[in-house]
């Protein structure tokens, strides 16, 4: 009987023994990431929006107008640019403009001070208005280009992008630019929130 009393009280030991280890020990179970693209960053905060791309040459419309002749020999025109594509765009400095004839001689457009960008939505633009000398006037020297058309192209773009734009005059009659000297200038690009354009 007394054997028996042992033998029970052991097996009890035992069960108790493998009971407190079974409950100690526990399975390490593997990490999945939770991914946090799109709507939340892991700080549990929305992610920012994508920030607009710069304007393209090609999403862009382009009109040139020569203005009315001044007193003094000097002729104003104006580059109006509108973005035509569904996306904001940014329109991040001043455009390229030339005016040529072939391959050597050409007058360059020059801004003067610092743009700030512009985002610009679907059927707004930017204005940049060009004044140059044109042959004749007092001081146009010899070098001159006359051109019915310009090559432009958008901020930052390179030169192998741009594109031919007619020159013409306020009642959209064809016209010429005959400019003189060593560059066209430009100045601040201006916010157009409705471009005429063609």
């Amino acid at each position: 009987m007394r054997a028996t009393t042992r033998l029970a009280a052991g097996s009890a030991v035992l069960t108790a023994a493998l009971a407190v280890t079974a409950c100690g020990h526990t399975t390490a179970q593997p990490h999945r990431a939770t991914s946090t693209a799109g709507s939340v960053s892991p700080s549990g905060a929305p992610s920012p929006a994508r920030s607009p791309a710069e304007c393209r040459t090609a999403s862009l419309t382009w009109a040139l107008v020569l203005l009315p002749e001044r007193t003094g020999g000097r002729r104003d025109a104006r580059l109006t640019v509108a973005n035509e594509a569904p996306e904001t765009c940014l329109f991040a400095g001043y455009p390229g403009f030339s005016v040529h004839n072939g391959k050597a001689n050409s007058i360059e457009g020059v801004g003067h001070g610092h743009p700030r960008t512009i985002a610009l939505r679907k059927g707004t633009g930017v204005t940049v208005d060009l004044r140059y000398t044109s042959r004749g006037a007092k001081g146009a020297g010899d070098y001159c280009v006359t051109e019915n058309e310009a090559l432009v192209s958008a901020p930052h773009d390179p030169d192998s992008d741009r594109v031919n734009v007619p020159v013409m005059e306020t009642h959209h009659k064809a016209a010429e630019i005959d400019a003189c000297g060593d560059s066209v200038s430009m100045s601040l690009p201006r916010y157009t929130p409705h471009p005429r354009v063609p």
